[in-house]
């Protein structure tokens, strides 16, 4: 037997829920842990990211893609949420000064993530269309939405 290079091989619990599995892969991808992330997927995983009308056909094609972004950005996943084995999930990655978005809706099955639509954005990365300059300043500053209530009952009525 050869002696093991690298690491020891993480271990991780049982994912079972779909949300759970969303969030497992984009947290493994954001710590490069291909091989983890790759148990999460679908051999015959597509992925459709229509803003560049790309198609990643296959878990290691989409993985490869993946894998040769330069380094030095991070992964936050800010909310995932699941109805039966739809997911969809909030993900935030910053990266040389740039803000970028996904809005990601997966597919579920036993366990592995068999589709994806990822609606990919960068920080003003879009152009504010001329019709809808006249209807608010356009200053280039983000700013985020009030906080929601947590509990909907706990509202006073108007």
């Amino acid at each position: 037997m050869s002696p093991r290079l690298g690491p020891p091989p993480r271990r991780y619990k049982k994912v079972r829920a779909p949300q759970d599995v969303v969030r497992a892969f984009w947290t493994r991808v954001g710590g490069r842990d291909w091989e983890g992330a790759r148990q999460l997927l679908d051999e015959h995983l597509v992925v459709l990211w229509p803003a560049t009308k790309e198609r990643f056909e296959g878990a290691d094609t989409f993985l490869s893609m993946l894998r040769a972004f330069p380094d030095g950005w991070t992964v936050s996943v800010e909310t995932v949420s699941a109805q039966g084995n739809d997911v969809l999930a909030w993900i935030e990655v910053p990266f040389d000064g740039q803000m970028s978005w996904c809005a990601s809706r997966a597919r579920v099955y036993q366990g592995q993530i068999t589709a994806a639509i990822d609606l990919w954005t960068d920080e003003g990365g879009v152009l504010v269309p001329s019709w809808r300059t006249a209807t608010h300043d356009v200053d280039g500053v983000f700013i985020a939405p009030p906080a929601l209530p947590t509990d909907p009952s706990n509202e006073e009525a108007p």
